[in-house]
């Protein structure tokens, strides 16, 4: 099955943007899940996040998508977010209940 990973990583400006949903979504349930997990198990710092991360991208590996698209595909988005957390930052942080 072929994938098109522009499809995952492109916003179309649009409220209905699938992508901004998705981030929607993992900032504001997935993280904080994640962080209480960790927590309540005493896990490292991040190794949810980290592993978490690698397990998924591994479900996209089995199923056919090379590794370059995985790893072009997750550099974009982590410019993305570093290009949001910079603009955070110079608003004065986070929108209030995202930290």
């Amino acid at each position: 099955m072929a994938f098109d990973l522009d499809e995952l990583t492109d916003h179309d400006g649009t409220k209905d943007c699938p992508i901004c949903r998705a981030q929607a979504v993992v900032e504001g349930a997935l993280v904080p899940a994640v962080v209480a997990w960790a927590t309540h198990h005493e896990l490292p710092h991040f190794s949810l996040a980290l592993h978490g991360a690698a397990g998924l991208l591994g479900a996209m590996l089995e199923e056919g998508i090379p590794r370059d698209e995985i790893e072009a595909a997750l550099s974009g988005a982590l410019d993305d977010i570093e290009q949001q957390i910079a603009e955070d930052q110079a608003m004065g942080g986070p929108p209030v209940g995202t930290a």
